[in-house]
């Protein structure tokens, strides 16, 4: 007897429907998965029969054709062992199929006939708000980031002896609800803050102005100057993510199964932070079926490089079209997948091979030479990104010790919103959509403008062109400099409330191109 259930697979961060098709026919006891599946879907037969028998089940000893469609799409993962054993099941008379045709089922079984998590479950569910079926049976543990989605009906189950109780007296278990508002207001969202930092008040001062205009850093300094634990702080003065921007922070996450089970959402700030031996296809996103990298996870937050120099040549280049466009396009043979990657890019690095070299109370080790090789490790390109180059000198022993409250980051916050409110407020027309997409080239920040709209926003008055104009000249800076400085400029006189741009900002902003202004040349 044929039956026939609904489920879907995962492609990258999208949903697809799959039907799978189950037929019992008399002949030698044999179960056939056809339909291109992975290794994954193919030792699910064994877990079926298992589960099956240990649910308290007959399974049939007969051939069982299992039919994965479409036949001309990959299948992976094991989230459709529960939706085949139930389609066993039905063809084998122990179900009423008609039972199955309103719901679409996602799990992986244990032997014992439990039901495990499965990845991508927000991905689905958002899939089925434009689908005609809007039951879904999933695991509980994934119910929580399911039920984000209104419109549709998560049923959280354990297991198959309860799905099967589930769809024949339809009792017992009660559609999952989730209000975000009152998660987000039980948790608290990070356990650092700027007010641990001490001293490396200029370099705070930075990373505020860099935080305000989206500006990608680059701190520069010797060993344990605390390059890493500003970075660590710096999702703690970003304005916390909207309810849109978090369900598609939660749904790159969820493709990859990293969302908590017990909360189900994403709620603060990506950090990212990949160690230098990363591949490129990690830090992209790739493999044969194309999924996302560290710069995807890092979506709507920060992505940190620690020891630059030491990242491969290869990783560090893949990372100049993602920065430019905001999203990263993996094309493979049969399929293309984009996916979003708008984020903040946060280096830090030693300023020579021994680390000390602007170091005054530690000699340095390295020549020239040694020094010259060691920043061209970094390519003109992947600089162009980087707006802003800061040196973070060696905290003094009076700074440590003493009594000097820092500002906390709920202070540095409240003056970053209200610069980011100016810029929504300016590039509101620039965006052609009233909501942010997942993946969308709109300008939402100082640091996305081009140079149409650098002339038309970054108006100077004539003692800042005058300033402006000698920096060019005496320090022989290029034109993507210039522009740069402009950005900087923009956003630092956002935070003081002045349409106009002024002395005062652009000194300020030539102060953070340290790079261009050849300190460790």
């Amino acid at each position: 007897m044929l039956s026939k259930i609904k489920s879907f697979g995962i492609l990258g961060i999208e949903a697809y429907p799959i039907e799978i098709e189950v037929d019992i026919t008399p002949g030698l006891p044999v179960t056939n998965i056809v339909g291109l599946p992975d290794a994954s879907v193919k030792e699910s037969k064994e877990r079926m029969k298992s589960a099956i028998k240990n649910s308290g089940f007959r399974f049939p000893p007969e051939r069982i054709t299992v039919n994965l469609a479409p036949a001309g799409i990959k299948k992976e993962g094991s989230s459709f062992d529960l939706a085949i054993a139930l389609g066993i099941l039905a063809s084998s008379g122990q179900l009423n199929k008609e039972l199955l045709k309103d719901y679409i089922f996602l799990g992986e079984l244990s032997l014992e006939g439990r039901i495990r998590p499965i990845k991508g479950a927000l991905p689905i569910a958002m899939k089925l708000r434009s689908d005609k079926i809007k039951n879904l049976i999933l695991p509980s543990a994934n119910t929580n980031e399911a039920a984000l989605i209104k419109g549709i009906n998560v049923f959280g189950l354990e297991s198959i002896k309860q799905t099967i109780n589930f769809l024949s007296n339809q009792d017992g278990v009660e559609v999952t609800k989730i209000d975000i508002n009152r998660i987000i207001s039980k948790i608290q969202r990070y356990d650092v803050d700027f007010c641990d930092v001490k001293g490396q008040f200029m370099v705070k001062r930075a990373l505020e102005v860099a935080v305000a205009g989206g500006h990608n850093i680059l701190m520069i300094g010797p060993p344990g100057s605390g390059k890493s634990m500003l970075a660590k702080r710096i999702p703690t003065i970003i304005p916390d993510m909207t309810e849109e921007e978090m369900i598609e922070t939660t749904c790159i996450h969820s493709s990859l199964g990293l969302v908590p089970e017990k909360i189900g959402l994403i709620f603060a700030r990506p950090f990212r932070a990949p160690h230098h031996t990363i591949s490129d296809v990690a830090l992209i996103g790739g493999s044969s079926i194309p999924q996302p990298g560290e710069i995807s996870l890092a979506h709507n937050g920060v992505l940190f490089l620690d020891e630059l120099p030491e990242f491969h040549r290869n990783v560090l280049e893949s990372l100049r079209q993602p920065l430019e466009d905001g999203y990263v396009h993996i094309a493979r043979a049969n399929k293309s997948s984009l996916f979003p990657s708008r984020f903040m890019l946060v280096c830090a690095m030693n300023p020579c091979p021994c680390g000390y070299f602007t170091d005054p109370k530690r000699n340095c080790r390295c020549n020239s030479t040694k020094i010259e090789r060691y920043l061209s490790k970094i390519s003109g390109p992947l600089l162009d990104r980087i707006d802003i180059h800061i040196d973070v000198p060696s905290v003094k022993y009076k700074e440590m010790t003493g009594s000097q409250q820092s500002e906390s980051s709920s202070e540095i916050k409240e003056r970053v919103k209200k610069t980011h409110k100016i810029q929504e407020k300016r590039f509101h027309k620039e965006n052609f959509y009233p909501i942010r997409k997942i993946i969308s080239n709109g300008v939402y920040s100082n640091s996305h403008m081009n140079h149409k709209q650098i002339k038309e926003y970054c108006l100077l008055d004539e003692e800042a062109k005058e300033l402006l104009k000698t920096a060019m000249e005496n320090m022989n800076l290029s034109a993507r400099a210039y522009d740069k400085i402009l950005k900087i400029s923009r956003t630092i006189a956002d935070m003081e409330g002045s349409e106009i741009i002024q002395t005062d900002h652009i000194s300020e902003a030539i102060g953070y191109r340290n790079l261009d202004r050849n300190l460790w040349a």
